[in-house]
């Protein structure tokens, strides 16, 4: 009976972009390894990523960087597989989530994608609030009726039809501690600004006096950051920031590009 299971199960290709990740990459790529392939998909690290990648794969890629939504979906049209399922190199997988994926992988009413909850991390802290918990997104999909859209930050993935829900969590261990934390706040924020700027999305001056205010209370106050101690009041701090910022790099764009 077992192997009667095993043979109807679909095979599934888990695709992986990275960045000078070899500190992440490995614990990344050994929780998918129940996977029937791993696609990763390198846009030009200077470090040991694509070696550690070779390790547990033979099917790494290097790409230039063409932003979150295009680089995840150039990942998922390498795979060999039509159902996909996305990690990040911050992220692993659970035994009980692959479980999971397996009985769904398995199951005769698969759909078209599912959400997996995560469970986010800020250096050795769990963060149950500040908007962090659960962070549902959908990361098992079959890319024949989903994929990822163009946003070059802030990506998601496009489903045509219903999606499940997936009980069991990823764990993201999002940021090692302030620096990091800083370190992708600039760089988030730059994308952010472009994307923004490229979509015709201009500055106003509430940009930069409101919307930071609202950024802190919404994440401290209102989704409970406060009860996250410390690292709930940075996160809130930094959230702010980092909306400031976005609009302030805006507007750069735009007076760089019009003066």
């Amino acid at each position: 009976m077992e192997d009667q299971v095993l043979r109807k199960r679909r095979p599934v290709s888990a695709v992986v972009i990275a960045l000078n990740e070899e500190h992440r990459i490995a614990p990344c790529l050994e929780s998918l390894s129940w996977a029937d392939e791993i696609v990763v998909v390198d846009s030009g690290s200077v470090d040991g990523t694509v070696e550690l990648a070779k390790r547990y794969t033979d099917k790494v890629y290097t790409l230039p960087w063409k932003g979150f939504g295009p680089q995840k979906q150039a990942a998922v049209d390498l795979a060999a597989h039509d159902i996909v399922f996305n990690a990040d190199c911050d992220e692993r997988v659970t035994p009980e989530l692959a479980g999971e994926i397996q009985a769904i992988l398995s199951g005769d009413d698969m759909l078209p994608g599912y959400s997996v909850p995560r469970r986010t991390f800020f250096g050795g802290k769990e963060i149950r609030h500040c908007g962090w918990y659960p962070d549902r997104t959908v990361r098992l999909f079959d890319r024949r009726k989903a994929r990822f859209s163009e946003d070059i930050v802030h990506e998601r993935v496009v489903v045509q039809g219903r999606t499940g829900d997936c009980r069991h969590h990823m764990l993201h261990y999002s940021f090692s501690g302030v620096s990091d934390l800083l370190a992708k706040l600039q760089r988030y924020s730059d994308l952010g600004a472009r994307q923004m700027y490229e979509r015709g999305r201009r500055w106003r001056l509430s940009d930069l006096m409101i919307r930071p205010a609202y950024a802190f209370l919404k994440t401290y106050i209102l989704k409970l950051g406060f009860l996250d101690g410390y690292e709930g009041w940075l996160i809130s701090k930094t959230t702010a920031f980092l909306t400031f910022t976005k609009y302030a790099k805006l507007r750069d764009l735009e007076k760089n590009r019009t003066g």
